[in-house]
């Protein structure tokens, strides 16, 4: 299926990630009583984070994220990825941090599940992680920036 404007999307592929995503959410929620946020399972399973659920637990989620993402590469023939200079990942990936923290959560905890269930703060966190990237591409194709495609 092709996407009018959209000649890499992959509507039914995201369509099926998605449902597998909130099925986790909701067998995590109904299984364990907890909210699978990632950032906070990632922070229990190193020894930083307070949450109730097991650290063992905390492991098995954040392991199964890339061995999922090896399995669907394994069974579809590969995926096609892009990666910035490790230096822009580093950097990146410690202002994701450091912003996960000032929101008590990232993408996953309030995107999936907090506006799932209708958090008040999980919706502005999570309309703030929208404006704030869509204004991030804006800018940096403003600047000339390449934008991976």
């Amino acid at each position: 299926m092709m996407l009018p404007g959209f000649p890499d999307a992959a509507p039914l592929a995201g369509l099926a990630g998605g449902a597998l995503i909130g099925l986790a959410a909701a067998l995590m929620l109904l299984g364990l009583g907890r909210i699978a946020g990632v950032s906070g399972l990632a922070a229990k399973a190193v020894g930083l984070g307070g949450s109730g659920i097991a650290r063992s637990a905390a492991w098995m989620f954040v392991i199964g994220l890339p061995l999922g993402a090896l399995i669907v590469s394994l069974l579809s023939g590969g995926i096609d990825a892009q990666f910035a200079n490790p230096l822009t990942l580093a950097v990146a990936g410690v202002l994701v941090g450091v912003g996960t923290r000032l929101g008590s959560g990232c993408t996953s905890g309030h995107g999936v599940c907090g506006v799932s269930r209708l958090s008040g703060r999980s919706i502005v966190a999570t309309a703030t992680f929208m404006v704030a990237g869509i204004a991030t591409v804006a800018l940096m194709n403003a600047m000339g920036l390449e934008v991976l495609q």
